[in-house]
């Protein structure tokens, strides 16, 4: 494919569309649906979006399961102009008001099951001028809200001639040490160069079928798609991986070649392994992200994909991916996560800034097409990660994140400067669950740390002291937290402490919670 046609993120889709219009883009919980359908109603979705007022670089916030109506929303908001975002729906009320309202969001687009999330929040969120629901319509009286099938009713139109590369594709909101999620900001340009680069490293070609099973509002999830229709191959879609009886059917029925999964997922699986034999001969692509894949578990994945070339990789939301290592290294260097992906450089600075000798520790810097614009009205944060490059008015990323370097370029990570949590292949805020523990009624002092876990990666652990009098339970803290957050989010143990450790200055000393317990 040349990249002339792909100069916008949708571009992929006409494309695609026109070479083979009868191929299968979707399998949709088994249900498949052909490139030209997919064309035609995100089309017609993008007219009535330009119909109901959406101009360029509008926010469209699409805050829906893993469906046929999400992916039409996606590129129906690019081919009308849109910038779209999509958010969990695990999302609770509070934290959906917030992006709505961070984002500026001009539509929001989401499933008739969680209008008891959205309805009550929208007179808090006065940018939303337009709700579109997929599913079952709430009864309500608001006059903003419309059925998502109605507005495919209507005549398919033409994509926006307005957008260029460097206007804004996507917002990709991740948790952050602020205790707020960040919006990071993604141009058309930056997210065709990283599907491209992805695609290339990974060796994939149109005859492939890739396996989604994580949230679209994942990067590592929205990237699947993205590729896949970048190819014009066909992606197998599924909500989640609750049920993986459901997923192992869907793999041998679909003959899925491509697998991404999340430590998690392959910890599952080996358990079910263990028990009895999983075989999956059809898959050629093994991918893991979002936290280490453990050396001693490659030789059962084996056991599991047979044929299947295994990808270790390392990435973070502010520029999708990072690096990767070949798959025919990793017996040879079983803790890399290896090189910087095609068309991209890493480098290692001290925090001094001074280049890091190889073998040594440094912080991991990224320069290339994929780096963020910044975070969306977080000019401060921005700063944070956005340093200045090589070359005069550029700017390249801070990870932020410590890693060593050997002769041969394979990186090694060695440690996060921040202190967020990697659990389920998902960001956690550690003040985003501290601020839902001190609101529950009892609690005095709460902090949240990261632990290592072979499941999770990383498992949640708080920390609380109780006012005097209070009585909770680590099962009624946990509830209370289920009301809030997102499943991932709530801590999995819950350690009951007189009085949290403190620094000279008063505040709570992270450091020596584990000696406290």
């Amino acid at each position: 494919m040349d990249s002339q046609y792909h100069r916008l993120l949708h571009d992929s889709l006409l494309v695609s569309s026109a070479r083979h219009p009868g191929k299968t883009a979707l399998v949709v919980e088994g249900t498949p649906y052909t490139y030209a359908a997919l064309e035609d109603a995100a089309l017609r979705l993008a007219a009535h979006l330009a119909e109901s007022g959406l101009q360029r670089g509008d926010r469209v916030a699409i805050y829906m399961d893993n469906t046929w109506p999400c992916v039409v929303t996606i590129f129906g908001t690019l081919l009308a102009g849109g910038v779209f975002l999509v958010v969990n729906p695990q999302t609770k009320a509070d934290k959906l008001q917030y992006i709505l309202n961070d984002s500026g969001a001009a539509f929001l687009i989401s499933d008739g099951h969680l209008a008891k999330v959205f309805l009550p929040i929208l007179a808090a969120a006065p940018s939303v001028q337009c709700v579109l629901c997929s599913g079952t319509m709430p009864e309500t009286e608001s006059g903003i809200l419309r059925p998502f099938d109605a507005a495919l009713a209507g005549s398919p139109g033409a994509p926006s001639d307005k957008v260029i590369a460097v206007d804004l594709a996507a917002l990709i909101y991740t948790s952050g040490s602020t205790g707020n999620p960040k919006g990071v900001m993604m141009t058309h340009q930056a997210m065709t160069f990283t599907a491209g680069s992805l695609i290339e490293y990974l060796r994939l070609d149109p005859d492939d079928r890739i396996l989604n099973l994580l949230p679209v509002a994942f990067d590592y999830g929205l990237y699947q798609l993205l590729m896949s229709v970048r190819l014009g191959a066909t992606l197998v879609l599924e909500r989640s991986f609750t049920y993986p009886a459901q997923i192992f059917n869907r793999i041998r029925s679909e003959s899925v070649t491509v697998f991404p999964g999340v430590p998690t997922v392959y910890m599952t699986m080996l358990g079910i392994h263990a028990r009895g034999a999983l075989s999956f001969p059809s898959v050629r692509r093994v991918t893991n992200t979002a936290a280490a894949l453990p050396a001693d578990i490659v030789p059962q994945l084996r056991e599991i994909f047979p044929n299947a070339l295994i990808f270790r990789m390392y990435g973070l939301t502010e520029c999708k991916r990072v690096c990767y290592l070949e798959p025919e290294l990793i017996s040879s260097k079983p803790d890399s996560v290896g090189k910087a992906i095609p068309g991209t450089e890493v480098f290692l600075l001290s925090p001094e800034g001074l280049p890091v000798p190889t073998g040594e520790t440094g912080i991991l810097h990224i320069r290339g097409p994929h780096v963020m614009l910044g975070y969306w009205n977080q000019p401060e944060l921005s700063a944070h990660m956005l340093k200045p490059g090589r070359l005069p008015g550029e700017r390249i990323l801070c990870s932020q994140d410590f890693f060593r370097m050997d002769r041969d370029g394979c990186l090694y990570f060695q440690g996060r400067s921040d202190d967020i949590i990697k659990t389920r292949g998902e960001k956690v805020s550690p003040i985003e669950v501290e601020n839902c523990l001190h609101g529950i009624p009892g609690v005095r002092e709460a902090a949240v740390l990261g632990v290592p876990d072979a499941l999770l990666g990383e498992a949640i652990r708080a920390y609380v002291s109780l006012q005097e009098g209070a009585v909770l339970t680590e099962k009624e803290i946990k509830a209370a937290c289920m009301a809030r957050l997102e499943n991932f989010m709530v801590p999995k143990e819950v350690v009951f402490l007189p009085e949290l450790p403190k620094t000279a200055t008063g505040k709570i000393r992270k450091k020596g919670l584990g000696e406290a317990a």
